[in-house]
């Protein structure tokens, strides 16, 4: 692990409010409230990049083709599927952008976008 990248983000995710947590070296959690209900967000340093990933609904809630149309649209971020269709939403930052001001759009575009769709699957279901 690059230890000035994992004391960037040590520092930031101290910095909010929030649970937040070290899990290991190289690896942090995150809980936040999304769309009413709490988004728990892995980070984790691996292969030169800063990954990010957080499960967002279960599987069949929100359809294929929506996240297919949504990943054009965002920067940093984008949803997957799990094999057994659980929706995700994950990222990467490459070390050289892991600072503050990068990791505060990153991590909020991931949280906002997690957010949107559970609103709208909320609006499906509802």
């Amino acid at each position: 692990m690059d230890a000035e990248t994992g004391q960037i983000v040590d520092h930031f995710l101290a910095s909010l409010e929030g649970d937040t947590r070290r899990i290991a070296n190289g690896e942090w959690g995150l809980s936040v409230d999304a769309a009413g209900w709490p988004l728990h967000v892995g980070m984790a340093l691996r292969d030169g990049l800063l990954q990010a990933q957080a499960q967002v609904v279960d599987a069949g809630v929100l359809d294929e083709h929506s996240l297919l149309f949504w990943n054009r649209s965002l920067p940093l971020v984008r949803f997957a599927h799990t094999s057994a269709g659980e929706v995700y939403v994950k990222g990467e930052l490459p070390l050289c952008a892991v600072q503050p001001q990068m990791l505060d759009r990153f991590l909020g575009l991931l949280v906002r976008t997690a957010t949107m769709a559970r609103q709208h699957a909320g609006r499906r279901l509802g």
